[in-house]
């Protein structure tokens, strides 16, 4: 049986893509740490049309972050398919890591979206010297710009990712508090102990 074709959002508003999204709900990853609350992105647009990516988590009380850069996997295409580039791990960022993220659908107003890849597994890229080192697993993410999301409207973005080729019954909705952590106030964990895991594949 054939694949189906992923849909993608065309004519995509950075501008308007732009600022907080939390995530309501995704697929367990290794990328993340299992206990990870409140998590979040934040995207600001930079000067050469590039993002800026910051995403965040708690977990214990203590905030885990890393920043990295996004940018459209093919400057002429009206598709909403873009690349992300991280270093890891986020302690001392060395390591190279790239990934693809794709929008599958966003409302007219900009306030909740649906993110995919394209094989419906996550393959990330670590160029590690002159080897590159692929880790895989499903990935897929329901955002919204505030930290809850009506019922409707979530169950209908589930069908959207079901339509998709995703099993949904994977899906995992992340604890996001009423009123979210502020960066600053937050002590910070320096460990990161799930990205050396996730290097090593375990």
């Amino acid at each position: 049986m054939a694949t189906k074709v992923m849909e993608v959002v065309k004519n995509l508003d950075l501008k308007r893509y732009m600022g907080r999204w939390y995530e309501i709900a995704s697929f367990p990853s290794r990328f993340q740490p299992k206990d990870g609350v409140d998590t979040r992105a934040t995207y600001t647009l930079n000067s050469d049309g590039t993002v800026h990516v910051l995403n965040e988590t708690w977990c214990n009380g203590k905030r885990g972050f890393i920043e990295g850069t996004a940018y459209k996997a093919d400057p002429n295409s009206d598709e909403a398919k873009l690349k992300v580039r991280f270093y890891v791990p986020p302690f001392l960022p060395i390591i190279p890591v790239t990934g693809d993220y794709w929008v599958l659908y966003i409302d007219e107003d900009y306030q909740y979206a649906l993110i995919g890849q394209p094989s419906r597994r996550m393959c990330v890229v670590f160029e590690m010297d002159e080897f590159l080192v692929h880790r895989c697993e499903i990935m897929m993410k329901i955002l919204s710009r505030r930290t809850c999301l009506d019922d409707e409207i979530y169950n209908q973005l589930v069908e959207k990712a079901k339509e998709e080729g995703y099993d949904v019954s994977k899906l995992h909705k992340t604890p996001q508090s009423d009123s979210p952590p502020e960066s600053e106030d937050s002590p910070e964990d320096t460990k990161g102990i799930w990205w050396i895991k996730s290097i090593l594949g375990k």
